[in-house]
């Protein structure tokens, strides 16, 4: 792919975050894992796997000021990840990948691999793992999956908006983005036909990704990754004990 720029979504919940406070941190990106704020193992994995251009996304002073130190570009965080994300694209353009700051087992190999996946004509496209490769390389970590006809799915917290015209898948994150922990009203937006196929286990993730593509006009592509702990974040104390043993 062409020289690409990352944005990492940085942001703090609406009056703070307890799981920061509760830390000693204003905002979960600054918490240290291995002697490092979460936010600079991040920008790092990044800038080693080739990104051109790094932004972050955050409102919480402490975090910009590390963002500036790190050598990244800031804008202020929106209301919501997709509002920050469609303003992380309007200041890098396409290709731009997508990540968190919470990502801290990041690696250059994960992100080289989605890249290298990517299919000549996708839009957008969205690293999932498998159920089976996530319990295999964390086993007891719980996570949110997905149940589809091909296996039940976890996001990895990357995205790739490749094209200009990716922008459009936007407004239709917007929509997930409210339905993420109730995947039948996504496919349900399909249509009958499609919320059939899902409820009676018949429609894949590969396919029901690639309608909702083509409802915003895309190509959209979900890539599988073979590395399962590309779908664990730190959202909670017991991902921050995993994540630590894992460094």
């Amino acid at each position: 792919m062409t020289p690409w720029n990352a944005l990492v979504l940085a942001g703090s919940r609406p009056g703070g975050d307890p799981f920061a406070r509760a830390a000693g941190v204003s905002s979960k990106a600054l918490i240290e894992i291995g002697g490092q704020p979460m936010l600079a193992r991040v920008v790092s994995t990044l800038r080693a796997a080739g990104a051109a251009r790094i932004a972050v996304a955050a409102s919480d002073p402490p975090v910009i000021e590390l963002a500036h130190a790190l050598g990244c570009e800031t804008l202020p965080a929106q209301a919501g990840p997709s509002e920050s994300a469609a303003a992380g694209f309007d200041l890098l353009g396409a290709p731009m990948l997508l990540t968190t700051a919470d990502h801290a087992l990041l690696r250059p190999e994960w992100i080289t691999d989605f890249l290298a996946d990517l299919h000549p004509e996708t839009d957008v496209a969205a690293l999932l793992a498998r159920r089976q490769s996530i319990e295999r390389a964390a086993p007891g970590s719980k996570r949110t999956y997905w149940r589809f006809a091909d296996g039940d799915w976890s996001g990895c917290n990357l995205f790739c908006l490749v094209t200009p015209r990716a922008g459009q898948a936007l407004g239709l994150w917007r929509q997930v983005e409210a339905d993420r922990k109730r995947p039948w009203r996504i496919v349900g937006r399909l249509g009958p036909a499609l919320l059939l196929r899902y409820l009676l286990g018949r429609l894949t993730l590969v396919d029901g990704f690639a309608h909702l593509g083509r409802r915003a006009g895309l190509v959209a592509q979900a890539v599988e990754s073979l590395h399962g702990l590309a779908a664990v974040d730190v959202d909670k104390q017991a991902d921050l004990e995993l994540v630590r043993r894992l460094i």
